[in-house]
Formats: C-alpha cells, structure tokens, sequence
C-alpha cells in the first residue's frame, strides 16, 4: 500500500456545517481521512486513488450557500496518530458521558469511553453524535437488544453495552469503519457487540428492543420501513444525522408507519429525535 498522500486544506464559511457536508461528500470518493483545523478541514487521499478530477462531483464547492476555498499538496508517509494528538479533543456530555483518545487522561465520569480517532467519522465531536448520546443517557437499556445502524466508530454501541444493553449489533456499510469498531469495542471491554459490514439488508428477519440510526437523511428515509420492521412492540428508535428542516419528511414517515414521537434535541440546527413503536 502506498504511504504517499494528497492532502487538500479547505478554508470553509460557515464552517461547521459546511465542513460536515464537505466529510459527507468527500467520504463517498476515496478520500480516507479527516483532520478539523481552525477555519475547515484537511482531506487526505492517497495517491494511488487520486486523480486531478477528484472534487469534481463534489456539490457544495459549488453552492452558493457556502465559501469554499483549498490548496494541495503531496505528503509521505502521514502519521495519523500524531496528527490526531494534535486535534482530538475530548468530549464530554453532561458530566456523564467522556469520550477521548488513549492519550488522554482518564477522569471520574461514569462511562468512560475510549477509542482510537483515526478519522472525524463518528468520533462525538459532531453534534448528532453529542445527542444521540444524550438520548442514551436517558434510556432503559438494561437487556435491550440493541441496534447500531450506521455505526462508525462504535461510540453508541460501546455505550449501550455500558449501560446494560445485551446483544448489540453495530452495522456499518464502509470496511474502516467496520474494522475500527471492532477494534474499539475491544477497547472498551465490550463483549456483547457483534460488528458487521453491510446496509440495511442485514436486517432482515432481525428483531431490537431499541435502534441507533446516526446516519443522514436520505438514507434514514430510504431504510425508515426496515427499521420499523425490526423494531419490537414498545421498542425506541433514536434517530439522527439531519437538520430541522428535514423533521417535516422525517417525522411523516415515521408517523405513517405507526412510530409516535417522543423526545427532540437540538445542536446548531442538528435535530436528534426519538420515537416509539
């Protein structure tokens, strides 16, 4: 594998959300990689998947909605861990809940949460994740069983185990976030979370007292009706991942499908909301 890289430096306005749909798109290319900075994100990519063409599909360079500017530049031999020691921050949500890095100090909260943050995918900084978090927090989840839908890097599952859940399924349909789960589930000393690659195909014949969607909009839309399927009588669906102006689409089809709404949070118009079946 090559360790030569293309790193891009993106200056973006207004910075968090569009540096969110930014990691949104450029994580449907081969970029791997995702490092926050000051004022947007740096992407890598290594050069044997690049290509001078490679932003070309990507929308919101070209939304007006959004001031997009970057330079590149050829890298060897990136060290991610380093750079992640320079970035990574801890999170933590409502004294309760820490999520950091190994290289961070331990402290006193009750669920102490450690993962390897290879990439911004799914490692709490994003406001979904935050709430989503919250809701869990809230939730009865001794002897649930549990599904992670879209897991990332494992937070929400790792979690749920942590609060009594029993057995978890963490699904996601990219390979690194696949092998990083299971990498931070045994991290964690989770012994009841089973990770596996694939969509929402898996779930068939598949029944869960509560599910986690942290996922987007579309997606959550396209796969609304298997979760319902899967979800047991008087079971939770946590959902996430969308702004409040999608709740509208959102919350129609999980209404007319039965779901009663129970619970919303908001971060920085970011929505989390919770139903029940």
């Amino acid at each position: 594998m090559s360790n030569i890289y293309i790193g891009y430096h993106f200056t973006v306005e207004p910075k968090e959300l569009g540096s969110e749909i930014l990691i949104a798109e450029l994580g449907e290319t081969p970029f791997e990689s995702f490092i926050e900075t000051e004022n947007g994100l740096s992407a890598y990519i290594q050069k044997q998947f690049w290509n001078e063409n490679i932003l070309e599909d990507i929308f919101i360079l070209s939304s007006p909605d959004f001031k997009i500017e970057y330079t590149f530049e050829e890298i060897e031999q990136v060290n991610w861990n380093e750079e992640w020691e320079k970035n990574f921050e801890p999170i933590d949500v409502d004294d309760t809940c820490r999520v950091r890095a190994p290289f961070h100090e331990k402290t006193n909260a009750k669920y102490d949460i450690v993962i390897e943050p290879k990439m911004s995918f799914g490692t709490g900084h994003h406001e979904t994740t935050f709430m989503m978090i919250q809701h869990l927090l809230e939730t009865e989840l001794e002897g649930k069983k549990t599904l992670d839908m879209g897991c990332g890097t494992a937070i929400l599952a790792i979690l749920a185990e942590m609060r009594g859940a029993q057995p978890i399924d963490a699904i996601d349909i990219d390979n690194w976030c696949y092998l990083n789960s299971i990498e931070n589930a045994e991290r964690n000393n989770c012994h009841h979370i089973s990770v596996y690659e694939g969509d929402a195909a898996l779930l068939e014949g598949k029944q869960y007292d509560v599910i986690i969607a942290n996922i987007n909009r579309n997606i959550l839309l396209n796969d609304m009706q298997q979760y319902v399927d899967c979800l047991n009588k008087g079971g939770i669906l946590l959902l996430s991942g969308f702004y409040e102006e999608d709740i509208p689409a959102i919350d129609a089809s999980c209404t007319e499908k039965g779901l009663t709404f129970a619970k919303k949070f908001s971060r920085n118009n970011w929505v989390s909301l919770k139903y029940v079946n």
